[in-house]
């Protein structure tokens, strides 16, 4: 497998190499230059473990010609150890509101930092520890990233990390994740937006002596090595719901920088049962405007309830249009709302009693496409636990959520952040 920039001006590139650089030579993102078609056994393929899934799914993406390719031997081994907890799809049993039929949540937050995010960071660590001993992991975040990179990364030898993220604007349990692991992880506060951070990080992967200095890598939804392994999640789920309700379903996906969504378009482009694809964002709106007007407008980024989904020029738009040069195809296999805050409160207060279940912020924003969408045969995508936005859930359900062990552990620690202005310049001063 070879893989392309999105914007045209790079030579082909392993996916070796496309891990280690994160941006494209011409600035853009990397993305397979073909997509294998998978032949869909259901039966098959839903027999063993996610992790077997995806060492299957993965191959063809990770394979190389060199006669030692270290990653492709190692795929099994990477796989087991980055998908090592569940990713159960469960189907409400007591929901009132189900009334569009076979409804379906996919939990993605059952890892370390309890997010969807610690599956792509920690296939990315696996991967990278068998290629580089020497390396400075960058990367912006908007509330959920940066806690699952600092996990994965914090035992890697040889590997320093460097978080930056909008000072203020992410929730007070996703700063501790991100601040609470000593000197292996320097977190920075940024007194700006995620755009702005995720600025800096493209500004720093771009320059070529600094990178020389630091040996950057991004661990952004930019890396390729984080999209491939959330390929994987939705293809087994997908697959799997098909096997118990016999129909194609539509992912419904809370969005912020586009990255989860792009690895399910992936898996429908590999040939896996997928109808459509639902993008769920707050107000920010710039991918629903797109959709309306066909013009990539961004404008400043607003503050939500929803954080990890403020964003408004999401990176991975370019492999959105990369992937669909034809408009009429896009708008034939995604769709895209915008949800307020109000819907999102609304939807967080009742959800125990209409669904059963206790959403966060941004799966709240699934919820309400779907409803207002009237799906058929869906797949809410439930990216964090709760238990992270509590100063917002807890009081509009009227009681405490369980904290999770994993967290409880990392909320115990002290925590240790930087405050910089939003520029490349501030950040190589500490440096």
């Amino acid at each position: 497998m070879k893989y392309i920039s999105t914007r045209g001006k790079t030579a082909p590139t392993s996916f070796r190499e496309c891990l280690t650089q994160g941006l494209a030579p011409d600035g853009g993102l990397f993305i397979p230059e073909i997509f294998p078609c998978f032949d869909v056994s259901i039966d098959a393929m839903t027999g063993g473990t996610l992790a077997e899934f995806a060492t299957t799914l993965l191959t063809p993406f990770v394979a190389s010609s060199e006669p030692d390719d270290q990653l492709s031997k190692s795929l099994s081994q990477i796989c087991a150890r980055a998908f090592n907890f569940p990713t159960p799809l469960v189907f409400p049993e007591n929901s009132k509101n189900v009334t569009h039929g076979n409804l379906a949540i996919l939990e993605l937050f059952h890892g370390p930092t309890a997010a969807f995010k610690d599956i792509g960071a920690r296939f990315l660590a696996e991967c990278l520890s068998h290629i580089t001993k020497s390396a400075t992991i960058i990367v912006a975040t908007s509330g959920d990233t940066g806690g699952a990179v600092s996990a994965a990364f914090s035992q890697t030898p040889g590997t320093k990390v460097i978080v930056l993220y909008p000072k203020g604007k992410i929730s007070p349990r996703q700063e501790k994740q991100l601040t609470c692991w000593g000197e292996t992880v320097r977190a920075f506060a940024v007194n700006g937006s995620f755009d702005d951070c995720q600025r800096i990080v493209k500004e720093a992967l771009s320059e070529k002596l600094l990178n020389s200095l630091h040996h950057f890598v991004s661990a952004n939804s930019i890396s390729v090595g984080r999209l491939l392994p959330q390929m994987s999640y939705h293809a087994f789920a997908c697959l799997e719901y098909k096997r118990r309700i016999g129909k194609n379903p539509t992912l419904i996906i809370p969005t912020g920088n586009l990255g989860n969504a792009v690895a399910a378009l992936w898996a429908k482009r590999a040939g896996f049962p997928i109808a459509n694809v639902i993008l769920a964002t707050n107000a920010n709106r710039t991918i629903p405007e797109y959709f309306k007007s066909g013009q990539y407008q961004p404008g400043q980024t607003i503050t939500t309830l929803a954080n990890a989904m403020d964003v408004s020029a999401p990176s991975n738009f370019e492999r959105l249009v990369a992937l669909y040069p034809d408009p009429s195809e896009l708008h034939r296999d995604v769709a895209s709302i915008s949800i307020s805050d109000q819907e999102i409160s609304d939807t967080i207060r009742r959800g125990p009693i209409n669904y059963g279940q206790i959403f966060c912020p941004h799966t709240a924003t699934a919820v309400v496409a779907y409803e207002k969408l009237k799906i058929e045969n869906a797949i809410l995508v439930a990216t964090a636990h709760p238990a992270k936005f509590e100063t917002i859930v807890e009081p509009l359900i009227g009681r405490a959520i369980p904290v999770p062990p994993a967290l409880a552990e990392l909320f115990a620690r002290p925590s240790l952040s930087i405050s910089i202005d939003a520029t490349l310049n501030a950040l190589t001063d500490h440096l």
